[in-house]
């Protein structure tokens, strides 16, 4: 494939905002927010003088798991920190990593060196990563509420795209083809659709498909830039993150957004929060909490 000036630059803009590229700022506050759907309440569980990103809620709600400096680390609800996931399994770690609807399997993306991002996965109940995806890269964001099948980005002969491969390993399926990033692909509790955001249309909006691909429906149509739709437990609706500005097919660190709720069936959009600072890191994967009343995720300050 001949690159042209204009891939180059999406290609820079997107594997530095992927992989953590020039990701991990210093002097930076890291704020681990919990927000009640419903009534807008905030929790602040932990805020500390470093960097972590990505939160995951744990199936059984006692903890949330984050990602920082390469590892996997617990949080107890009440900001207690519970050390860090496997940590003699476990390195290299980016954002992209959650547990089964089960509870019983970890998923994680990890920056293997000199073969960039393959998905693995572990038990939680311990045992050694398996490798899930030999090739790269490749960027997991859901696993299907029966466990079978895990939903990822992957960039292939220079395309980035949607695929599906089963959780035990095999075959990958590509489920997107279109010109443009589709990236986040989350299944829905129901296990009816596939969740995701693309930039098939010169800006990021949200967007869902049926498992195999077929159906794909654009969800949101304005003008922000829409990433990473997380769809709730009810099935009803999803949450996004919203860039203020056109970030040309990237998500940076260090933007103005805002998190809001999109009904899935009418597609009309309330915001969750003010503006706030933020972007890669913030919510990047599933981070419902098991009743489907709050979602967690990270705001930063300079």
């Amino acid at each position: 494939m001949k690159l042209n000036l204009t891939y180059l630059s999406f290609l820079i803009l997107f594997l530095s905002s992927t992989m953590g590229i020039a990701q991990v700022p210093e002097g930076i506050q890291s704020e681990l927010v919990i927000l009640n759907v419903k009534t807008g309440e905030e929790k602040q569980i932990l805020k500390e003088e470093r960097h972590f990103e990505a939160p995951n809620w744990s199936r059984d709600g006692d903890y949330l798991l984050i990602n920082a400096a390469g590892k996997l680390e617990k949080v107890a609800m009440d900001g207690t920190k519970l050390g860090q996931l496997f940590p003699e399994q476990i390195s290299r770690v980016n954002n992209d990593h959650g547990i089964s609807f089960d509870g019983e399997t970890l998923v994680f993306s990890k920056n293997d060196e000199g073969k960039s991002s393959r998905i693995y996965t572990i038990p939680m109940a311990g045992g050694e990563p398996k490798l899930i995806t030999p090739n790269y890269p490749s960027y997991w964001h859901g696993i299907s509420p029966d466990g079978q099948m895990l939903a990822y980005c992957a960039e292939r002969d220079g395309a980035w795209d949607i695929y599906v491969i089963p959780t035990v390993g095999g075959e990958e399926i590509r489920l997107t083809d279109t010109e443009g990033l589709d990236d986040g692909p989350e299944y829905s509790y129901d296990g009816q659709w596939i969740y995701f955001n693309s930039h098939r249309t010169g800006r990021m909006q949200a967007y869902r498909m049926k498992p195999d691909g077929s159906g794909q429906e654009q969800l949101t149509f304005d003008e922000l830039d829409n990433w990473f739709p997380h769809p709730s437990p009810d099935n009803k609706s999803a949450v996004i993150i919203s860039y203020l500005e056109d970030q040309k097919g990237a998500h940076p660190f260090g933007k103005d957004v805002k998190l809001r709720l999109l009904d899935v069936e009418t597609k009309e959009i309330r915001d969750l929060t003010d503006v706030f600072y933020g972007g890669q890191g913030t919510i990047n994967v599933h981070s419902w909490s098991p009743d489907g009343e709050w979602i967690a995720f990270v705001r930063y300050y300079k």
